[in-house]
């Protein structure tokens, strides 16, 4: 049965601690805003995360939610000219609480061949909640030039999430492998976002990213989940 996202993790927020003992930035730059202030000492940044998405076309009725920590460190001053100008910056995110729910198990017609017989036959998929837990080391991200309390971003990313049972759901196929995926599948994505200065040092970071999930064929199948919109919101702490 398909599930609402649910968007309330307030309650979680005290499962997540603070990185400790990060490298100091420099002293920043004196009658600058938070943004420009905050970027200009080629920063560290890290806080704690909440994500929530859909999946898209075929995999409309499976939603995502997940939980965790992010840092990364601002690796260069600006450079490019005009609207590109920025700042490159190296992240990683590690995701404790991560779950997937797709449409519950339920009996499906299937095309299938055995022994030189085909036809079209009711199989079982083994669908529900899937539990798990997600880390993205490599993330890419381009901070463009600050304005005075926002600094918009892209990024590129690659990752990786376990499931404690075998991901996406598929059909049962007799005589194979139930649910002939994998409990590991990668997860390549990029995104937009930004963050929003409320203070110095401190932001709210926003994003959206389009993940793809696949296991690479690890498993006997490879459906995966071409497309998700994943949201983020976070808060964000620059030393």
């Amino acid at each position: 049965m398909h599930k609402k996202l649910v968007v309330a993790f307030a309650a979680a927020a005290s499962f997540f601690v603070a990185i400790s003992m990060m490298a100091q930035g420099t002293p920043a730059p004196a009658n600058q805003s938070p943004a420009s202030a905050a970027l200009a000492t080629r920063p560290w940044e890290f806080g704690p995360f909440f994500q929530g998405g859909v999946g898209v076309g075929d995999r409309s009725d499976f939603t995502f939610a997940s939980a965790g920590i992010r840092l990364g460190k601002v690796i260069t001053d600006q450079h490019l000219p005009g609207l590109l100008r920025g700042q490159f910056e190296c992240a990683g995110e590690l995701m404790p609480y991560w779950q997937s729910f797709t449409p519950a198990p339920h009996l499906q017609w299937t095309k299938y061949s055995y022994e030189g017989q085909t036809g079209e036959v009711l199989l079982p998929y083994n669908g529900g909640t899937f539990t798990g837990v997600s880390i993205t080391p490599i993330i890419l991200r381009w901070n463009f030039k600050p304005g005075r309390r926002m600094v918009p971003w892209f990024q590129g990313a690659g990752g990786l999430v376990w499931t404690n049972h075998k991901y996406p759901p598929d059909i049962i196929v007799p005589h194979g492998e139930p649910g002939g995926t994998s409990v590991w599948n990668f997860t390549p994505q990029a995104g937009i976002g930004l963050h929003y200065f409320l203070k110095d040092r401190q932001s709210i970071t926003l994003g959206i990213n389009a993940v793809h999930i696949s296991s690479a064929s690890l498993g006997d199948r490879n459906p995966g989940v071409n497309a998700s919109l994943q949201f983020q919101i976070g808060y964000t702490w620059w030393k």
